[in-house]
């Protein structure tokens, strides 16, 4: 049997559920998942490999109109995303009724690869409600395949799994066949942190934090990280530090405690906070931190 391999691209709105779907399907925790909108803000690969198949998942940011320079870089790595897919699945939740950008869902209902529209969050839905939404999805993508599913109950993910493994062509591997992701260990500490931090801290700061780990050292024993949070302004360095240092204790506890998970392994971290102004709509600094890759 010859073998499989393919790139299978997840896009939709903020907040659908393409976190949780990657997860889901490649069987890791790759990709940070929050209920709070713009989570991803890179394009993440999952990769998962069988003797006979290799299927490369991306997991990609939200569809946003963006507001600035930071936001921009994100779309564009939604755009690289049709570039090289051989299957787009085109994620909804329930209740939803159009993609946020007009020209991303033309290039979805003229797409010469073929679509997988998941509608996602069943679970919070009753039959009705379910036949009008597959009905009004139908006739607003009528080139795409529908597949009601809960990604967070792994509802019908089998059979979207299923599916995808029937429509990716004939080809060797693209990655070597341990390979997980094609993410550093680095760059995994580093959203492991912004997670924790989109956790315990509301409004602006979670959107103006990037992390930047330091020092990764693997010893035998133990893992030693030392990490940089980095914001825009020194009244968010402050909230972010919190009283007597008791906020940033919280979520380096709390990162220490998922790092050990995802390494398997004992993590000594360390948290610094530095104010980096204005990152954000900085050319140079976007591109030193991974993102605006394409200019």
């Amino acid at each position: 049997m010859a073998h499989k391999a393919g790139f299978v691209n997840i896009i939709g709105n903020p907040n659908v559920g393409k976190s949780t779907l990657m997860n889901a399907l490649v069987g890791e925790r790759l990709s940070i998942i929050t209920s709070k909108a713009q989570t991803t803000r890179h394009r993440i690969l999952g990769i998962v490999n069988e003797e006979e198949y290799q299927i490369v998942f991306s997991d990609t940011p939200g569809i946003i109109k963006p507001a600035y320079e930071l936001q921009a870089s994100m779309m564009d790595f939604v755009k690289s995303a049709f570039e090289d897919a051989d299957v787009l699945i085109y994620m909804v939740e329930v209740g939803e009724k159009e993609l946020k950008d007009e020209a991303f869902f033309n290039r979805i209902i003229h797409s010469k690869v073929p679509i997988l529209l998941l509608l996602n969050k069943i679970d919070k839905s009753n039959q009705v409600q379910l036949e009008e939404q597959v009905e009004l999805w139908t006739s607003k993508v009528p080139n795409a395949e529908i597949f009601p599913i809960s990604a967070l109950e792994k509802f019908n993910t089998q059979a979207v799994f299923d599916r995808i493994l029937e429509l990716i062509p004939e080809s060797p591997p693209y990655y070597a066949k341990d390979a997980l992701t094609d993410k550093s260990e680095r760059f995994f500490v580093n959203e492991i942190i912004r997670e924790k931090i989109l956790l315990n801290y509301d409004k602006e700061i979670p959107y103006a934090v990037e992390v930047e780990t330091e020092e990764f050292l693997e010893e035998e024993e133990i893992i030693r990280i030392k990490a940089i949070i980095m914001v825009e302004r020194d009244t968010q360095k402050g909230i972010l530090i919190g009283h007597k240092g008791a906020a940033l204790k919280k979520v380096g506890i709390a990162a220490r405690i998922e790092m050990e998970k995802f390494f398997d392994k004992k993590v000594h971290l360390e948290l610094f906070v530095k104010v980096n102004k204005d990152w954000r709509s900085s050319d140079y600094q976007l591109k030193r931190f991974g993102y605006n890759q394409k200019k």
